[in-house]
């Protein structure tokens, strides 16, 4: 593990290649896993509006769901977003067979102000809130992200610069500067972990 400011980060975080490849993955974080995405409380009103503006835009089933058993649970006093049939996330529109979230493409096309969760911007980062520092996780899983290393691998695209702009939204642009800098070091084979 390496550290910037009060952020504990996994080695494998500055050395994973990683580029989303949709046509293979089929939007597979979107729609496979045995919990909705993970919230922050201050997301909640967002998510709110969003599901107000976006809720014709999903599936019918997502609808009933919603309407059954809320727009967002609550596991162990952590917030997340609620899913059909154990599944597919309940902002999940697909285009063929992919799967998109709805949210990021209201986002893209001028409709909603606000891109998507975090913890879905930075997958697949997963953040730990330890208190006095967080800590960030590489979520490798095959099924999901195979795809993604793959084409990451070919084109040279590290994670830590895939995620650019999620880091930086989470975390600021002065961190994210340490941040690559450091991944670069340590690429470079220069032992930075603490």
């Amino acid at each position: 593990m390496f550290q910037i400011g009060d952020v504990l980060i996994s080695d494998d975080v500055a050395k994973a290649r990683f580029a989303c490849d949709l046509g293979r993955c089929k939007g597979a974080c979107c729609v496979l896993g045995a919990a909705g995405a993970p919230l922050k409380r201050s997301e909640i009103p967002v998510i709110n509006k969003a599901w107000k503006t976006l809720r014709n835009d999903v599936r019918e089933r997502a609808r009933e769901v919603v309407a059954d058993e809320g727009l967002i649970r609550n596991i162990e006093n952590a917030p997340e977003l609620n899913f059909t049939d154990g599944a597919d996330c309940v902002f999940v529109v697909y285009e063929g067979d992919v799967a998109f979230c709805s949210i990021q493409k209201a986002y893209e096309e001028g409709r909603f102000n606000w891109p998507k969760p975090v913890s879905c911007h930075l997958y697949p980062l997963r953040i730990t809130d330890m208190g006095s520092v967080k800590m960030i996780n590489y979520e490798y899983i095959p099924s999901m992200c195979g795809p993604a290393c793959d084409r990451g691998g070919r084109e040279g695209i590290y994670l830590s610069d895939f995620l650019e702009d999620a880091l930086i939204r989470e975390f600021g642009s002065v961190w994210y500067k340490e941040f690559q800098a450091t991944c670069r070091k340590m690429r470079e084979g220069i032992t930075l972990s603490i």
